[in-house]
């Protein structure tokens, strides 16, 4: 790495210059929710809205559009993105003291790249500019994800809009239609007023490999080329250094190696690391209150594998638990909105030791007839879990009980 790249990179790590690079406010720590199912549904977290769009049974986006015909599809999709999210819900976003949304979109955003046999609905593009020109009107900071890339990144997922056996994402073909969508996003980002405060876009999201050649491929050919097409855009368009898109790629302990091995193991400019942290598969913590405590106090999520990973976000997260492995986590026990208040302040306790965090996610209905508000803030602040505004949840200083 050449002095000039150096000096960039030390720039980038300083807390003022992410401040600005990063945010419309001034503060340095990404505290945000996830907008999940609003353009790529997954219809485990949101059965009802699922059932009011003539869906019910489908497993998936493919399957929905496949099972209604083209044109059906269509005008329900339309239906569920003017109401999923809403300004109200904005509003109440930026009134919980949060800066930033994270959007999950699929590849068929951008329809040439939908070929002739895949079934996805038509039409989402006006609705996500709405989204994101109403998130800039509220000071909102907007991280665009590739949630739902071509062929399937993730097998048997519906966060990919089609659940597969066998990923077929990881071919050159489908890496070439990832491409073009995030050309077709970055160009976006810099012509069109109202996308103006997106300052990130992920590459693509927890793309999960079958075969060695395949992981190989992600860290030698996606990751390096779909950063360089970003950046060519952006060459094109005569972008200034420090107004350019923050590029997100997975962190290396998401599994599937290095993200920055073709540069050596250095990260390039404006790079962003995406941690995902669910205790509720992570089979290494014991399956007790006091133990998921002291690892959410204890851990550092920047450790490890992650060292290099820097800047790190925690891009999804929940207080979701294998409950069904011990009672003390049961939503009725009369002390269990307390316990999953500090439990929360205890993640944040880890995650805001590095660029802060993004909830997973803003928005549920009812999961197997309950209001179970482990999986949804909005709910969790209702139901007095998380509070109005973080530092509330910080200022607990729970991690003190648990050294």
């Amino acid at each position: 790495m050449g002095i000039a790249a150096v000096l960039c990179l030390a720039l980038l790590l300083s807390v003022s210059s992410v401040a600005r690079a990063w945010l419309p406010a001034e503060h340095p720590i990404i505290r945000g929710v996830n907008l999940g199912g609003l353009f790529v549904v997954e219809p485990w977290m949101m059965q009802d809205q699922w059932a009011s769009m003539g869906c019910g049974g489908q497993n998936d986006e493919w399957q929905c559009v496949e099972s209604l015909g083209q044109e059906a599809a269509d005008a329900a999709f339309k239906t569920h993105w003017s109401s999923w999210i809403t300004k109200a819900d904005i509003d109440e976003i930026v009134s919980y003291g949060l800066n930033t949304i994270r959007i999950p979109l699929g590849f068929w955003m951008k329809e040439d790249l939908v070929q002739s046999d895949e079934y996805f609905p038509r039409g989402g593009f006006p609705y996500l500019e709405n989204v994101v020109r109403m998130a800039k009107e509220a000071g909102l900071y907007v991280i665009l994800d590739l949630h739902a890339g071509p062929g399937g990144q993730f097998a048997n997922q519906q966060f990919t809009g089609h659940s597969v056996s066998t990923p077929g994402w990881f071919t050159s073909a489908n890496y070439e239609r990832t491409y073009q969508f995030l050309e077709w996003m970055a160009e976006i980002k810099h012509t069109k007023p109202n996308f103006s405060t997106v300052g990130t876009l992920q590459v693509i999201n927890e793309p999960r490999s079958v075969t060695d050649a395949q992981k190989e491929s992600l860290q030698n050919e996606f990751y390096p080329n779909a950063y360089n097409r970003i950046r060519q855009v952006e060459d094109d368009l005569n972008i200034a250094q420090e107004k350019r898109l923050h590029v997100q790629m997975m962190a290396t302990n998401w599994g599937e190696g290095d993200p920055d091995l073709s540069w050596g193991g250095d990260s390039p400019y404006f790079a962003l690391y995406d941690a995902h942290k669910y205790l509720v598969w992570d089979t290494g913590v014991p399956t007790t209150r006091d133990d998921y405590m002291y690892h959410s106090c204890n851990n550092n999520v920047g450790a490890g594998s992650n060292s290099n990973d820097k800047p790190l976000l925690i891009g999804e997260w929940s207080l979701a638990v294998r409950d069904g492995e011990n009672a003390e986590f049961n939503l009725t026990r009369s002390d269990a909105v307390e316990w999953y208040k500090g439990w929360f302040a205890a993640q944040l306790h880890d995650y805001e030791m590095q660029r802060g965090w993004v909830f997973w996610t803003w928005k549920i209905d009812q999961l197997d007839g309950r209001n179970d508000w482990r999986w949804g803030y909005q709910r969790a602040v209702k139901a007095g879990v998380i509070p109005t505004d973080p530092d509330t949840a910080v200022a607990m200083s729970i991690c003190d009980n648990y050294k």
